[in-house]
């Protein structure tokens, strides 16, 4: 069976970029390339799916927004 996650990802200020799995907390990793973070965020998405032992409830990507908060 297949199944389909969305992945977003970012970039810090050391220049990494991190994938995280909204529909799987705590799944995320980080890597300096796009081509090995792809690599690494599949990885840890069987590991989560392994160690969780059942498939996460679906959810429906929406899209992003960005807040400005005055500090």
């Amino acid at each position: 069976m297949t199944q389909q996650f969305d992945v977003i990802i970012e970039k810090d200020a050391a220049g990494y970029l991190i994938a995280s799995v909204p529909a799987l907390p705590g799944c995320h990793t980080q890597a300096k390339s796009l081509d090995t973070l792809m690599e690494r965020i599949r990885e840890a998405i069987e590991l989560c799916l392994e160690v969780r032992g059942k498939a996460p409830e679906s959810l429906d990507f929406i899209g992003v927004q960005r807040i400005s908060i005055a500090a």
